[in-house]
């Protein structure tokens, strides 16, 4: 059980990135972002290619950040593109800046990466770094602290850029966009810094997992939206939303409870590992229906 815990805790921070990034774009900005699944091998392959290539795995991390917020900028510039003639409801602009940005991807990332895998197995990961410079061998659960702490500085970032006057606007522009528009704010420069944000967040988990498992693959962002909204979810669901700064706590959490449940469900025999994206639908459709369950529950 202590094995099943670590492994879900270690993923599930490692991957409470993609979830931030992810509730960005669906709950601050309204906005069904799918270049998720793009961005994530951005960040993944610019991280791996340039450590290959002797850059600090620091800044290589960095690059890669910058990468994916240059994905979510591209996806923005596009939605300001298509969205001429449509109303401020209308999902049809949004959802297809989005699968045209993340459908690019897929050629641009094989160009940044120059194969379809690259293995860092022999080099040194961020985590290696840091074990050295504190002299503690990053595994298991001074892995876990790691991620702990880079998650916790990540949030507090996060909640105070989104009491910021700036954040606020980013609020209300997935609140009322309408209402935003009419006080001034140039809503389509907030919604691209919003996208920006949103797939650098996304991009820092692409570019953490491939130090993690010792490589970076063109395939490792399938399901990838799935997964984050499927954290999202779970983590309304069970702790609830209160102010801003809960709801970070909220989807954070939800993402170590999503990998947890993942984990325990890959023990049992009669599931197989392929049948992971099985599995991810299958709790993703539990989290979506819980509150509807629950609310004919109370009122019957």
């Amino acid at each position: 059980m202590e094995g099943i815990l670590a492994i879900g805790f270690e993923q599930g921070l490692l991957y409470s990135f993609l979830v931030l990034g992810v509730f960005f774009t669906f709950r601050v900005l309204d906005f069904p972002d799918l270049t998720v699944d793009g961005s994530l091998v951005l960040g993944a392959g610019a991280t791996a290619i340039l450590v290959t290539n002797g850059v600090s795995v620091f800044l290589a991390t960095g690059v890669g950040v910058i990468a994916g917020a240059c994905a979510g900028v591209v996806t923005g510039l596009i939605h300001i593109l298509l969205k001429s003639g449509s109303s401020d409801t209308n999902y049809g602009p949004k959802l297809i800046a989005g699968i045209l940005t993340t459908t690019a991807l897929y050629s641009i990332n094989l160009r940044v990466m120059g194969r379809s895998n690259v293995p860092l197995l022999h080099e040194k990961s961020m985590f290696d770094h840091i074990g050295d410079l504190i002299s503690v061998n990053m595994t298991r659960w001074s892995l876990v602290l790691g991620l702990l702490v880079i998650a916790l500085l990540v949030k507090l970032v996060l909640d105070w850029f989104l009491h910021t006057e700036l954040g606020l606007a980013m609020q209300a522009l997935g609140d009322n966009e309408q209402m935003i528009r009419s006080l001034g704010v140039n809503t389509n420069r907030v919604r691209i810094l919003g996208l920006a944000i949103a797939n650098g967040l996304v991009a820092l988990t692409g570019g953490l997992v491939a130090q993690q498992q010792g490589y970076a693959d063109i395939g490792m962002g399938f399901g990838a939206l799935v997964a984050g909204l499927g954290g999202v979810i779970i983590g309304e669901v069970v702790f609830g939303m209160r102010s801003i700064r809960w709801v970070l706590f909220s989807v954070m959490a939800g993402s170590i409870v999503y990998r947890i449940l993942v984990a325990v469900g890959l023990r049992i025999d009669w599931i197989r590992p392929t049948d992971l994206k099985l599995l991810t639908a299958v709790l993703v459709l539990i989290a979506l229906a819980t509150p509807t369950i629950r609310s004919r529950v109370v009122r019957s």
